[in-house]
C-alpha cells in the first residue's frame, strides 16, 4: 500500500469531519436559536458535505481495501463520516494503525 492512499484518506476524513461540525452548528443555529441566515448557511455546507462524504466512502474503502480491513472495521470507518467529531478520532487511530505498518513494509537497501 502506498503512503499517498493513507494521505487521500486523511484529507477528505478531516474535510468531512469540518463540515459536518459546521453543519451541525448550522442546523443548532437555524432550529434553536433561530439564526437569520442560517437557512441559507446550512444548505450550502449540507450540500457541500453530501458531496464530498460520497468521495470519503471512495477514498475511505480504497484505504480498507488496501488494508485488508475486515468488514466491521470499514464499515465503522465509512461511518465516522456521519457523527459529528468522530471522523477526526478514527482519522488519528487508523492513522497511527497503518503508519507503522507502512514503517514494516519500507524496503531496506543492502550497502555493498
Amino acid at each position: 500500500m502506498k503512503k499517498s492512499v493513507l494521505t487521500r484518506y486523511r484529507v477528505m476524513a478531516y474535510v468531512t469531519g469540518v463540515l459536518l461540525v459546521l453543519l451541525t452548528l448550522g442546523v443548532i443555529a437555524k432550529y434553536v436559536l433561530d439564526v437569520n441566515g442560517a437557512t441559507d448557511f446550512t444548505r450550502v455546507v449540507g450540500f457541500a458535505h453530501g458531496w464530498l462524504y460520497v468521495v470519503y466512502l471512495v477514498f475511505a474503502f480504497d484505504l480498507g481495501s488496501k488494508a485488508k480491513w475486515p468488514v466491521g472495521k470499514l464499515l465503522w470507518v465509512l461511518l465516522a463520516g456521519t457523527v459529528p467529531t468522530a471522523a477526526f478520532f478514527v482519522e488519528r487511530k487508523v492513522t497511527h494503525e497503518l503508519e507503522a505498518k507502512l514503517a514494516e513494509d519500507v524496503p531496506v537497501v543492502a550497502k555493498a
